[in-house]
């Protein structure tokens, strides 16, 4: 009989529990198209989040942000240098140009799905495009590296070289925002592990059949550095540069890397 060490595993559901899960990353899915649609010149953060709690609570489910740690949002709406955490509220008013990234998480039959996207409030400069680009990028590498028997850091090296790609055809230097990463999700938010979005590959648990994980770079136009604002929740570059923020929630299965928390088209 071995005595060899149990092996660690990022936490994995069953194939029916991974559908659970997708069908609460729909809703946010749906609730991220909803809040792009309403956002124009001129409306509030505030009635983005009112949008997104309709579409999230008109489907069943229940907004996973709201209360959370006292957050008052359904959504973190972060404008320009406001890398996460953003606060929702009736005084933030959209203008044309700016660079909005939104996370959204809904709660069905006990399950959370997590996702994010950053887009334009009508027409974006191309160094703001870029940056979303370059952060979709780095998250759909981390996505491919969602397979059995990689490791942990496996995704979050994936990320960094997605990003060290973008640098390259884009030819810039980006911020991979430090500190902050992705993480397991379930029937919580946020579970263990952390997720780095930069790092040395083949560290960490392995990846196995149902492990899930929510993928989640950020980047910014100049500084790694964020501080926090008064509120306690939104967190903005320490130099007033840009940030992009894109999310998914993704499963590891034999057939590749399933993201549950599909948009619709």
């Amino acid at each position: 009989m071995g005595f060899g060490r149990k092996r660690k595993v990022v936490p994995f559901r069953t194939a029916g529990e991974l559908d659970a899960m997708a069908a609460a990353g729909s809703i946010v899915g749906a609730a991220l198209v909803a809040v792009r649609n309403a956002a124009k010149p001129g409306v509030s953060t505030l009635e983005l989040d009112q949008v997104a709690e309709a579409t999230i609570r008109d489907a069943g489910a229940v907004p996973s942000f709201k209360g959370y740690h006292g957050f008052t949002g359904s959504i973190c709406s972060s404008v320009n240098d406001r890398v996460v955490h953003g606060i929702p509220s009736a005084d933030d008013i959209l203008a044309e140009g700016d660079l909005i990234s939104i996370d959204c998480g809904a709660i069905l039959d006990g399950w959370h799905g997590d996702s994010a996207w950053t887009f334009g409030v009508g027409q974006l400069i191309e160094a703001d495009r870029h940056l979303s680009e370059a952060t979709k990028s780095s998250m759909e590498a981390g996505i491919a590296a969602m397979l059995p028997g990689n490791r942990l850091t496996d995704v979050s090296h994936a990320i960094e070289l997605g990003t060290r790609a973008a640098e390259k055809v884009h030819d810039r230097k980006y911020g991979i925002v430090d500190g902050y990463g992705g993480h397991g999700i379930g029937r919580e938010m946020h579970m263990e592990p952390f997720l780095a979005n930069e790092g040395a590959p083949g560290k960490g648990p392995e990846l196995v059949v149902g492990s899930v994980l929510a993928i989640e770079p950020m980047l910014t136009l100049g500084t790694e550095d964020t501080r926090t604002l008064d509120d306690d929740w939104t967190v903005v570059t320490t130099d007033g540069t840009r940030a992009a923020h894109w999310e998914h929630t993704v499963a590891v299965t034999e057939n590749g890397p399933r993201i549950l928390t599909q948009r619709p088209e």
